[in-house]
């Protein structure tokens, strides 16, 4: 998802940044509020934050040349809602982008865009689908962020279809999704498989904070993590 600078036309690139901008913007203001509402969620945020910086700067090769990274966003979705992610996956990919040559400067909306406003709301809605559907928690999970990985990529295929469509646009959007699908669903699957360790982390380390967020509602309560004794 970390289109390269300069690979968009400079249209569609500012096109892209003026569609993900309100969700920037609207993403700082929710993330202001969370942490007005619920100050001791802050350090939870910071590691929602940190696993998609860290997640999706993997990079990893490609069979068809090209190269593939997961994304994190997931996770963020579950905890803190698709608007927060927004803000901390903009801030994610300018960090990347400027340290890491991870992206462009003039791409970052589209990228943005893709990874963390269609990522995240997908990812959302997964959850929300199989939290009504009685589905465990840690299947949620799971499904949550393999959907906000492998939609990530198919927003970013579209893009540079959109751009680079010579012969077509059906045929050059099925070329983009050829280049990374051989990829991105075995790294979706293990995306999903790492997210879920690390909620399984979380709710033993943190369980007062998942439960302040409301992440176990709608789940058995058997699924939280059993409450340690006091000592």
């Amino acid at each position: 998802m970390h289109i390269a600078e300069g690979f968009l036309p400079a249209g569609q690139a500012l096109a892209w940044t003026a569609a993900a901008a309100p969700f920037v913007a609207h993403g700082a203001w929710a993330v202001k509020k969370q942490l007005a509402k619920a100050p001791e969620t802050g350090l939870l945020l910071a590691a929602a934050g940190a696993f998609t910086f860290v997640l999706s700067a993997i990079k990893i090769p490609s069979v068809t040349g090209s190269s593939s990274h997961p994304t994190g966003t997931g996770l963020g979705a579950v905890l803190f809602k698709p608007p927060v992610m927004a803000f901390m996956g903009g801030v994610v990919l300018l960090f990347q982008a400027l340290l890491l040559a991870h992206g462009g400067i003039s791409t970052l909306g589209a990228n943005i865009f893709s990874m963390a406003v269609v990522g995240p709301w997908v990812a959302y809605g997964v959850w929300i689908l199989l939290r009504r559907l009685g589905a465990g928690i840690d299947v949620a999970v799971f499904f949550a962020a393999f959907a906000a990985d492998l939609s990530t990529y198919t927003v970013t295929s579209v893009q540079l279809a959109l751009a680079h469509h010579a012969g077509g646009f059906a045929n050059s959007l099925f070329t983009f999704l050829g280049l990374f699908a051989t990829t991105q669903i075995p790294l979706a699957i293990v995306e999903g498989i790492v997210t879920v360790l690390i909620f399984r982390s979380l709710r033993v380390i943190a369980a007062r904070e998942l439960d302040l967020l409301g992440v176990f509602s709608g789940f058995r309560r058997n699924t939280a993590a059993t409450p340690v004794p006091a000592s």
